[in-house]
């Protein structure tokens, strides 16, 4: 008996201060999510989030993280002004978070200051990539390397190490982007993310939530 109860201790210390392990959302679980701004999409293990006026998002209410990892494959379109994909996070409401989105037709845009706002950080609602970009130009967004198709697949991985923010695209070892959380709050839901007019495809959705220490 004294060995059972042992064995129960360590595993939910281990549980609860172990090595974080990869999770992956299940898309097809509608009932966890709530939608933002759009249509409700078929539920797949690939979800398509259809074009609308304004911003919107897929939210996934069943997680809060404050530091760790969100990884996904993204499909946008190389429609110039009409495609804005992303992954949204540190969620409190459809108002208020942070993301970080791609702008697929800078990816190989033969305008060189075009293609420099390739990838976008943003924290709403004090901080839309307007502001960002008025205010400290250059600093809050970037070009993609390696340069993904713009009307294919690639895969986005967001590493949340609070005050650091750091994406990175397909294999590369060095990210895209790096910048400091401008928000106010440091833990939330996390979410797939679109911009005005944009046919937004999204499947494997991992997220590896920090080391608890």
């Amino acid at each position: 008996m004294k060995k059972i109860l042992i064995l129960l201790l360590l595993t939910v210390v281990s549980n609860a201060f172990g090595q974080s392990k990869p999770q992956k959302i299940d898309l097809k679980e509608g009932a966890r999510w709530s939608v933002y701004n759009r249509l409700m999409p078929v539920w797949k293990d690939t979800i398509v989030l259809g074009k609308n006026d304004s911003d919107g998002m897929m939210v996934f209410n069943d997680f809060q993280m404050n530091n760790g990892s969100i990884e996904c494959n993204l499909k946008g379109q190389n429609i110039l002004q009409q495609s804005f994909i992303g992954i949204a996070f540190n969620i409190q409401d459809d108002k208020t978070y942070e993301h970080i989105y791609f702008r697929p037709f800078n990816f190989m845009n033969p305008d060189t200051a075009r293609r420099k706002r390739a990838v976008q950080y943003g924290s709403l609602p004090a901080h839309p990539w307007s502001k960002l970009r008025e205010d400290s130009p250059g600093k809050y967004e970037n070009k993609v390397n390696p340069v993904p198709d713009p009307d294919g697949w690639f895969h986005v991985r967001i590493v949340i190490e609070k005050p650091l923010i750091k994406a990175f695209v397909n294999e590369a070892k060095e990210p895209c982007l790096v910048v400091e959380s401008l928000a106010a709050n440091s833990a939330g839901k996390i979410g797939l993310w679109t911009g005005p007019m944009t046919l937004g495809t999204f499947t494997n959705l991992i997220v590896t939530p920090a080391e608890k220490k």
